[in-house]
């Protein structure tokens, strides 16, 4: 049977669009989208730039062992400038036009509570890898929500008020002052603090607020020490604390000062200097090279943004862990659908080695949060640097502390 010239020439073009096809190198598979999310600029930035800083470690470093699933990850970053408003937009952006398939981030609970409920109407995971405000992976649990995205591996509120009123408790303090910023995370860092304490009988002797930005808490500090403080627990970050301390030593008066963990900013320790010294926090992470990963982690930082401390150390860590635990997730989904991603962190087959610890199962359907008490220790701060408060905690540097697993 004979092709007519018609058959023929379509029958070439094909073959030899075939041909073509066969010769040109294979299309890269499109990368996976990860938004970043959190205040690069402004009093929080400290915090913001060194969670985004350990993020791009820990995806550089993925990225060059092959990605997952074959694919690199992309990280989209946007500055949320620790407004609730600014956080709430960038998440609908992150969504609706860079469709990513997870976010990391939020380093301001208010901001959190504003802009993660996006991401639960959208079934995509959010990872909450330094605020703490306790409500934060409570908002959308059981029984009111059938699955929560929100998935976090800092150290809650509750755990480091309950670590804060215990440690002045032992050091046989008996009238506590409590000061605390204005913001949603202050005010329930505040009301941890004040139900931690109720359930010890003991009732503070004075309780003071403060603003974002405010340089004088003279006022506060006499209030407190003319009821007779003699410790003084705060809740809020770097700038406001160093001016906490900055403000007893103008009044020579000098009482133990035990913070939230945002006592280990940068800023924290520039503004207060020398008045600094002394003061203790709840800490995930110190900046300590006795582990063999923390120390490739530590130096890979330095060397890369030139630097010889990271800002906020607990920050960075925390960041570059939360690459690892959603990379694993999309890994065991082998998929980058929303719930598969959250049903595979609530049952992770594999360790997850982070800078922090190695996460074993961190999560459940009915536990979003992977740090439990006895993995945070207290950091001291001396001369510019945080360092480990208890010598046993510093000879103990070399045990990796894991989750408990009755924790909830």
């Amino acid at each position: 049977m004979r092709l007519t010239t018609r058959a023929f020439v379509g029958a070439l073009l094909g073959a030899t669009a075939l041909a073509t096809l066969g010769a040109l190198p294979s299309q890269a598979a499109d990368p996976i989208k990860i938004g970043v999310t959190g205040p690069y600029t402004g009093g929080s930035s400290a915090m913001g730039v060194s969670m985004r800083d350990g993020a791009r470690l820990a995806a550089a470093e993925i990225n060059k062992a092959g990605g997952v699933l074959g694919r690199q990850i992309q990280l989209v970053e946007r500055d949320d400038e620790a407004k609730n408003e600014v956080g709430a937009q960038v998440a609908q952006e992150l969504i609706s036009k860079e469709k990513v398939v997870a976010t990391l981030g939020f380093v301001n609970t208010g901001v959190a509570l504003a802009a993660q409920r996006f991401y639960q109407e959208a079934e995509i995971p959010v990872f909450n890898n330094v605020a703490t405000g306790t409500i934060i992976t409570n908002q959308f649990k059981a029984p009111d929500y059938d699955s929560n995205y929100v998935f976090r591996n800092s150290a809650y509120d509750v755990l480091q008020a309950g670590m804060m009123v215990d440690e002045a408790v032992a050091q046989g303090h008996k009238k506590i002052a409590i000061l605390a910023d204005s913001t949603n995370y202050g005010q329930l860092g505040r009301e941890d603090i004040e139900k931690y304490l109720g359930a010890k009988g003991v009732k503070p002797v004075v309780v003071e607020k403060f603003n974002i930005k405010d340089v004088d808490m003279t006022a506060q500090l006499l209030k407190a020490q003319q009821a007779g403080a003699d410790v003084i627990l705060a809740y809020g970050i770097g700038p406001e604390l160093a001016q906490i301390a900055n403000g007893m030593a103008k009044l020579g008066w000098k009482v133990p000062m035990i913070t939230s963990w945002p006592a280990s900013m940068q800023s924290f320790i520039d503004i207060a200097g020398a008045n600094g010294n002394g003061v203790v926090m709840p800490q995930t992470f110190i900046e300590d090279k006795t582990l063999p990963k923390r120390k490739a982690f530590l130096e890979e930082y330095y060397k890369t943004y030139g630097v010889t401390k990271i800002p906020t150390p607990v920050a960075g860590a925390q960041g570059y862990d939360s690459v690892f635990l959603i990379a694993a997730a999309i890994k065991q989904a082998g998929s980058t659908d929303g719930p598969k991603i959250r049903e595979a962190l609530e049952n992770l087959k594999e360790k997850v080695e982070g800078v922090v610890t190695t996460y074993d199962k961190p999560f459940t359907a009915a536990d979003h949060n992977a740090i439990s008490r006895n993995m945070v220790v207290f950091g001291k701060v001396q001369d510019g640097k945080i360092v480990y408060a208890k010598d046993a905690d510093a000879k103990n540097a070399g045990v990796v502390r894991v989750k408990e697993k009755s924790s909830n």
